[in-house]
């Protein structure tokens, strides 16, 4: 991936604060959910619930594919990426460290729900992204360039 792209992808990770994540199910469907997310570069980082659906699709299966999209005024606006990657739940303690620090930066409110529902029903999933789909419909409609990383 070139220089500009990956900061065209960067941009768009910083700026939206979700994204839908779609895992594989046991039955073999996907199931696509919103979650916030943080990230450290193209390292995306998101709580779940430790024993849902989630959690269970990626104990079982790895491979989840995600969209980060930004808010456009019209349709020559879109941007936003649409990622095939790896995740895993993070059971290393400097990783779950590193992974809620960066969720505290950047939703300062994590702290208030830390401490009164307390963390021990969550689980961090690390995402690595593997290929890139990158939307930029501002060089023309329906403009996508695939980039793997």
């Amino acid at each position: 991936m070139d220089l500009s792209t990956k900061q065209f992808v960067l941009n768009i990770i910083e700026q939206a604060k979700d994204l839908t994540l779609a895992t594989v199910r046991p039955d073999g469907y996907p199931q696509a959910t919103t979650v916030s997310y943080a990230h450290d570069g193209l390292t995306l980082y998101v709580g779940v619930g430790r024993a849902s659906q989630k959690a269970e699709n990626v104990r079982r299966c790895n491979k989840v594919s995600l969209t980060i999209n930004i808010p456009y005024a019209n349709w020559n606006q879109i941007q936003g990426l649409s990622m095939a990657g790896i995740a895993a739940i993070i059971s290393d303690p400097e990783k779950i460290s590193h992974a809620g620090a960066c969720m505290m930066q950047r939703f300062a409110q994590l702290a208030q729900f830390a401490t009164t529902q307390g963390m021990d029903d969550i689980v961090f999933l690390e995402i690595k992204p593997q290929l890139i789909s990158v939307l930029d419909y501002q060089q023309g409609f329906g403009h996508t360039e695939l980039v793997t990383v």
